[in-house]
């Protein structure tokens, strides 16, 4: 009967071998303990802490830039009062840091199609132009529960409001572009809001048309009268006035979080918190 004997791996080859299994431990390692920090995010036993990056594609009013940021102190109160009401504890569950501006030649990657290498290319172009700016900016990729970078332009129309963005559900990235003047500060900061709950998981609450889901894109779906709502849903992009009838926010004191948002991201437990 024929056999033969295998060989035992060489030095080399063991060496490899260990290393690689060290790679994957390190690799395994990261992601739970990624996943831990993304989950205690909405656990609300502490602020969470929220990097914004402005960025500037092309010459910006610097006097609506410098408003942009004189807001998130005011931004920070709304969410307050809206996770107070909630029946949070924190004094202040959000905290926004706010870095640049900075200038860019180009704008993000615009949102992939939904196959794997679209994803992949996607994540690599993303990765590339949010590590310029955070160089840019000197912003620590480290320290930070969220990173909002805020794409700013000149308005391409006369009389027309453009902002929109994108976030990873669950991620930490989120991405607001706007077209920047002293009439949509407030709209802007909505918009950055919305963004930054993706980040925490909270999903959309509005139609593939764009208008508000009911009832979980009311704040106040048991008002009486139903309609006017007084607040829009942030994850919503309007205020709702009547059946088929929204408009855009006009300033924070209207930014509201409904109750489903609120579930999501945590806001219905943090009674719990200190």
């Amino acid at each position: 009967m024929a056999f033969s004997l295998i060989p035992p791996p060489s030095r080399g080859a063991r060496l490899r071998l260990l290393v690689l299994v060290g790679l994957l431990g390190v690799t395994v390692s990261w992601a739970m303990y990624d996943m831990h920090s993304r989950r205690a995010r909405t656990e609300w036993e502490h602020p969470v802490e929220v990097a914004v990056a402005l960025v500037e594609l092309g010459t910006v009013d610097p006097r609506a830039v410098e408003a942009l940021r004189a807001r998130f102190p005011a931004l920070e109160a709304r969410l307050a009062s809206e996770y107070h009401r909630h029946g949070g504890r924190l004094a202040v569950p959000v905290h926004f840091t706010v870095f640049g501006p900075v200038a860019v030649d180009r704008a993000p990657p615009p949102d992939p199609e939904a196959t794997l290498s679209s994803l992949a290319r996607h994540a690599y172009e993303q990765w590339r132009w949010t590590h310029a700016v955070d160089v840019g900016c000197s912003l620590p990729a480290r320290r930070f529960d969220s990173r909002i970078y805020v794409l700013v332009r000149v308005p391409r129309e006369a009389h027309r409001d453009w902002v929109e963005g994108s976030s990873e559900l669950g991620g930490r990235v989120g991405v607001a572009r706007i077209d920047l003047d002293a009439t949509v500060i407030d709209l802007a900061l909505f918009v950055v809001t919305h963004e930054l709950l993706h980040t925490l998981g909270a999903s959309d609450k509005y139609d593939a048309a764009g208008r508000a889901l009911i009832p979980e894109g009311l704040v106040e779906p048991h008002r009486i009268p139903l309609y006017p709502q007084r607040s829009a849903e942030v994850m919503t992009r309007n205020l709702v006035l009547a059946p088929g009838s929204e408009r855009p926010p006009d300033s924070l004191s209207e930014l509201g979080v409904g109750a489903g948002t609120a579930a999501e991201i945590g806001w219905l437990g943090s009674e719990r918190s200190k």
